[in-house]
C-alpha cells in the first residue's frame, strides 16, 4: 500500500513538472520565428539601402518612382500574408515556413525605402521605442488575468477602419490626416500586441490539452502564424512611430 502511494506521488510530481512544457515550447517557437523574421528583414533592408546597384532594379531613375520590380517588392508581402492565412490547412509545414521566410525577405526589401527617407538616428530611436512598447504589452498580455478576447471585435473594426482610411488618404494626400492616423495606428497595434500574445498563450494551452496528436506539424504551423501576427504588430508600431517622430533626410 505504501509502495503504491509512493509511486502515485512520484507520478504526480512528474506530471506537475511536465505541466505546461508543450505550451511553453510552442510560445518559445513563436517568438523564435518572430525574431528570425525581424533579423532577416533588417538584414535585407540594410543591404538594399546600401547597395545602389540593387536599388536601381526597384527605382525608375527617369521618373523617380518605383519600377515594376519595386511595386512587386512593395505589394507582394501582402499577397504572401493572404497566401499563408488562406492556405494554412493545405500548405505543409515546410512550404509555410518557406513562404514566411520569403515574406520576411521581401518585407525587408520594401522597408529599405524607409531607410532612404529617414535619418539613421530616427530609425534606430523609433525601432528601440517600438521594441519597448512591444515588450511591455507582450508581458501584459501574457500575465494579465483579464480576458482580452472581448476586445477582439473592437480591434478588428479598428483595423479595418485604419486600412480604409489609409486607402482614402492615398487620394486625399492630407498630412494632417496621416498624422492623426499614425497615433491611432500606434494605439491600435499596441493593443493588438497584448491581445495576440494572450490568444497565443491560449492556443499553446489548447495544444497542451489536446496532447501529442497536436504536437507535430499542426503545432509548428500555428507557431509560424503566431510569429507572423506578432511580427506585423511590431513592424506596424515601428512604422507608425517613424511617421510621427521620424526625421527625414
Amino acid at each position: 500500500m505504501d509502495n503504491n502511494n509512493n509511486n502515485w506521488s512520484q507520478q504526480s510530481v512528474f506530471v506537475e513538472n511536465q505541466s505546461g512544457t508543450v505550451a511553453k515550447k510552442f510560445f518559445a517557437n513563436v517568438f523564435l520565428w518572430m525574431f528570425v523574421a525581424l533579423g532577416i528583414s533588417t538584414l535585407a533592408a540594410v543591404y538594399m539601402a546600401n547597395t545602389p546597384e540593387m536599388l536601381n532594379y526597384l527605382i525608375n531613375r527617369q521618373t523617380g518612382g518605383l519600377s515594376i520590380l519595386g511595386y512587386v517588392a512593395m505589394f507582394s508581402p501582402l499577397a504572401l500574408v493572404l497566401l499563408m492565412s488562406a492556405g494554412l490547412s493545405r500548405l505543409s509545414y515546410g512550404a509555410l515556413l518557406g513562404v514566411f521566410i520569403l515574406y520576411s525577405v521581401l518585407t525587408g526589401v520594401s522597408l529599405s525605402f524607409i531607410l532612404l527617407m529617414y535619418t539613421s538616428a530616427s530609425v534606430i530611436g523609433c525601432f528601440a521605442a517600438a521594441a519597448g512598447i512591444f515588450g511591455l504589452m507582450a508581458i501584459l498580455g501574457y500575465t494579465t488575468n483579464t480576458d482580452l478576447s472581448k476586445f477582439g471585435p473592437i480591434l478588428m473594426v479598428g483595423l479595418v477602419g485604419l486600412v480604409i482610411a489609409t486607402i482614402v488618404n492615398m487620394f486625399l494626400k492630407s498630412p494632417g490626416f496621416d498624422y492623426i492616423m499614425s497615433f491611432f495606428g500606434v494605439a491600435l497595434f499596441t493593443a493588438l500586441t497584448a491581445y495576440d500574445v494572450q490568444k497565443l498563450k491560449r492556443i499553446g494551452a489548447g495544444i497542451e490539452e489536446n496532447g501529442t496528436a497536436m504536437v507535430a506539424d499542426d503545432a509548428k504551423k500555428l507557431a509560424i502564424m503566431g510569429a507572423l501576427s506578432l511580427y506585423l504588430d511590431f513592424i506596424n508600431i515601428f512604422l507608425f512611430l517613424l511617421r510621427i517622430f521620424g526625421g527625414r533626410k
